[in-house]
């Protein structure tokens, strides 16, 4: 066993225990807790002198995250992201899978799955689950199945595809930067891909035949939970009890459920003044439910006219809405995101009718006191109606992830163009001739001059959270290794392992950092665990890169919890799941990767 560790190695590693515990808690804002860490160690090494290799340790150096390189690169590739959302860069594969859809399902669903865990290989995980999850969506509604056996085994092939490059996730893109920092020769794009593929392919067949099974039949929270809205015209007739009667007292008669949008009387339009005096003859142009509409014509003794003709409704003469149902989505980091919905006048910027609101159960326990006072969080669903141009308009502007019926997808100007770029970004990182950093930055760059983002695009895009997160895991990565609490916890470890084979310590390695990532962000856990890794594979005498992998492995491990992984929230919230459906198909999932990759890397590596 190690020898006991300093006062100051004591406090980091109590303070790495406190951060993790903070990053666990839903009442307090990651940000928040982020600047209370950052704080914490700047006033500590302010006060006390401490020294690594015979240098002081500055309070400056732990300000380096926010210029450093990875972050950099994060943030780029986060707004290289938003492009492909606001674009819509992705639609065209969903057109093409769309076709095989309608005639060969099962294939589709396998094609489906592929395509996303190679997208997301080199995109982040966000973008390519908000263009698949309209087409499921739609393919289900149209086909009138549910769509809970598809959307959770999608949303975990992108986690799968994710961890196998450098730029897959900011995750990975972390963990191999603070290795190159700590002395490790810098991974390349696809230096670690291989035991992915081979333990991924695994993976995707248990999602493709076994996972659908495992879950149950869910239906999304809000289908079918309010009526759709038609528009139409009540005429008011003569000696009728809305004839003579003010627009103030016609509602009152209503009990206020009638919502009048024109009052036209021949060739004019009136104002919607509530002393207005309503006349034989008069139109009012309404928007309600069938119900409700019908209700009024009888309680007003007016008749019930739809919009383009004098035709009364009846059998012969339907109401047709040109109105459309779409449940909306809010996304983390959406501009929705910490908002209300008068707030972000996300309704009245559309012009689209709220019909319903569900709030996600992993984060809000679902109760609702007020609607429009309601603070949305990520995994929110709004359903809404409007015309079709408007859900387009939404669904163009990138605030919201929008699903609904449609799968004739259209083709935006700017995708070409967009995936182009990316597809530079890409190529200039795979093959060197460019350092991530640097690839990303440029592609951004080309991405503004080219019109695909706008700058409010790329403030919208960036998310304060995860630069707080990162800045601050790795002010405290520093601390640990300047302390000496890194070596003494790879000396704890080793100590408590034993004489276990090093297969075995590395399996444990993995173990440890999948059950930490799902319930502390998985960027913390990689920061935090790298250069602890690297200091057990000194201890041991082995290569250091197995064990940084088993962090860069356990990290992107999120399949137990909804909250484990940005993407999991989504696929809740579209698929109706609960919190125990990610455990059902989620535990079998998760010993496929970690016994998998228990065996392939020490092959890989030559460990004993």
């Amino acid at each position: 066993m190690p020898t006991p560790p300093s006062p100051h190695a004591i406090a980091a590693i109590v303070l790495a225990f406190l951060a993790v515990f903070l990053y666990t808690r839903e009442k307090w804002p990651l940000e928040g807790s982020s600047l209370f860490v950052l704080l914490v160690i700047l006033v500590w090494f302010e006060i006390f002198t401490i020294e690594y290799q015979g240098d002081r340790v500055s309070t400056a150096d732990f300000l380096t995250g926010f210029g450093h390189e990875a972050l950099i690169a994060v943030i780029s590739l986060m707004v290289l992201a938003r492009s492909l959302e606001v674009t819509r860069a992705l639609q065209p594969i969903g057109r093409t899978l769309a076709g095989l859809w309608r005639t060969q399902p099962k294939l589709a669903f396998l094609a489906t799955m592929l395509t996303a865990a190679i997208l997301s290989m080199f995109l982040n995980n966000t973008p390519v689950v908000a263009a698949i999850m309209p087409l499921l969506v739609a393919v289900s509604l149209q086909a009138g199945v549910s769509s809970s056996g598809m959307l959770m085994p999608i949303g975990f092939a992108t986690i799968v595809g994710g961890m196998s490059t450098t730029i897959g996730t900011s995750t990975n893109l972390l963990v191999v930067s603070v290795a190159a920092d700590l002395g490790m020769p810098e991974m390349q794009m696809f230096d670690f891909a291989l035991p992915v593929l081979i333990v991924g392919s695994i993976a995707i067949l248990y999602l493709w035949l076994v996972a659908p099974l495992l879950l149950p039949d869910r239906r999304p929270p809000l289908t079918d939970t309010a009526p759709r809205l038609f528009d139409s015209r009540l005429r008011i007739d003569a000696g009728r009890p809305a004839d003579g009667k003010t627009l103030s007292e016609v509602m009152g008669i209503t009990k206020g459920q009638l919502r009048v949008s024109r009052i036209d009387r021949g060739e004019l339009s009136l104002a919607r003044l509530p002393s207005v005096v309503l006349r034989a003859g008069d139109y009012l142009h309404v928007k309600n439910t069938l119900e409700n509409l019908t209700d009024f014509e009888r309680t007003l003794g007016a008749t019930l006219l739809t919009v383009d003709t004098d035709e009364p409704v009846d059998a012969g003469h339907p109401l047709a809405s040109s109105q459309r149902i779409a449940e909306v989505v809010v996304m983390q980091g959406s501009p929705l995101e910490q908002h209300t919905l008068e707030s972000s006048r996300v309704l009245s910027s559309y012009g689209l009718t709220l019909l319903a609101l569900h709030r996600n159960a992993a984060r809000h326990g679902g109760e609702i006191r007020s609607v429009t006072e309601e603070i949305l969080g990520a995994g929110d669903v709004l359903l809404l109606q409007g015309s079709a141009d408007a859900i387009e308009a939404l669904r163009r502007s990138g605030k919201a992830l929008v699903l609904d019926g449609n799968i004739d997808l259209p083709r935006p100007a700017n995708a070409g163009l967009a995936l182009v770029i990316m597809a530079g970004v890409v190529v200039a990182a795979a093959t060197g001739l460019m350092r991530i950093s640097i690839a990303a930055v440029t592609g951004v760059a080309l991405m503004i001059a080219t019109r695909c983002l706008t700058w409010t695009d790329v403030r919208d895009a960036i998310d304060r959270r995860i630069v707080l997160v990162v800045v601050a895991s790795l002010a405290l990565g520093l601390a640990l290794i300047v302390t000496g609490a890194a070596e003494y916890i790879a000396r704890l470890y080793v100590g408590i392992a034993g004489d276990l084979p090093v297969a075995v310590i590395l399996s444990g390695m993995i173990l440890i950092m999948a059950l930490l990532t799902e319930v502390a962000t998985n960027n913390a856990v990689a920061v935090l665990g790298t250069p602890i890794a690297i200091s057990i594979a000194n201890v041991l005498g082995a290569p250091p890169e197995p064990f940084v992998l088993a962090v860069l492995y356990g990290a992107n491990m999120s399949y137990l919890t909804p909250v484990g992984y940005q993407t999991n929230l989504l696929v809740m919230s579209a698929g109706g799941y609960q919190f125990s459906d990610f455990l059902r198909a989620g535990i079998p999932l998760q010993l496929i990767m970690w016994l998998g990759l228990s065996a392939v890397l020490p092959v890989f590596y030559d460990l004993g």
